[in-house]
């Protein structure tokens, strides 16, 4: 008989032996193949023996924080999703977590069955496949999907997975206020309870790469309501 396949490569990385194994076990019931670190030299390595398709990231661990591999991965042209385990429930962390690339973060302790959540829901939406057109267009601003890459005036703007789906879901909209439970339920598909304050912050650091000084803003904010991709013609 043939062996079950799994859904997906899933890179662990945690310091502390009793949690490494805990998460290790439990996501391979949950169908997953893993591959384990203790520090962020064995994480690096792992990452190019066995490229994962998610790594499940503690922050605090001996040798580097998350938030350096982080950065060393998306540097060497890694950009897979990174799912941070933070044990502070600290904005600071959350906030730094993403304009590194991070795609999601969940508190110590956590529940099993919400890491496993998180991780399904980081991997759909971060997954190829879907049938819209290949190339969005909205003024200056240009996706790709199939490169999954971002231009605007010409000059490639690198995104995290998730800051490119967010992206995609607003040029996919132009003109249309998008609330933030849209946005969380398209663009982080949660099967839970989803904090709307991710939106907020996505968007702001979205905005920092998008809309720089020197261009005209595509992202609007519509006070009270949502998000929206202003077309130039539409002021």
């Amino acid at each position: 008989m043939s062996a079950k396949p799994t859904e997906a490569k899933l890179l662990v990385v945690d310091d502390e032996p009793n949690i490494r194994e805990l998460l290790s076990t439990s996501l391979r019931f949950a169908g997953f193949e893993v591959v384990a670190a203790a520090n962020g030299r064995e994480a690096l390595a792992a990452v190019e023996a066995d490229e994962p398709d998610l790594a499940v990231l503690d922050v605090m661990l001996p040798d580097m924080d998350g938030f350096t591999i982080t950065r060393k991965l998306r540097a060497a042209g890694r950009h897979f999703p990174v799912l941070f385990l933070t044990a502070r429930d600290d904005t600071s962390d959350k906030v730094t977590g993403l304009t590194v690339g991070g795609d999601d973060y969940v508190t110590k302790p956590f529940s099993l069955d919400e890491v496993v959540a998180r991780i399904r829901a980081v991997l759909r939406r971060t997954a190829s496949g879907e049938e819209e057109n290949a190339t969005i267009v909205v003024a200056d601003l240009e996706l790709d999907d199939d490169a999954h890459e971002v231009r605007r005036a010409g000059e490639i703007i690198d995104l995290s997975p998730t800051e490119f789906k967010l992206l995609r879901y607003l040029m996919m909209n132009p003109n249309r206020v998008l609330s933030k439970s849209q946005i969380l339920d398209h663009v982080w598909e949660y099967d839970f309870n989803g904090d709307a304050s991710i939106v907020e912050s996505y968007i702001s650091y979205l905005r920092r790469k998008v809309d720089r000084p020197e261009w005209p803003a595509l992202i609007q904010t519509k006070r009270g309501v949502g998000y929206l991709m202003r077309t130039p013609d539409r002021r």
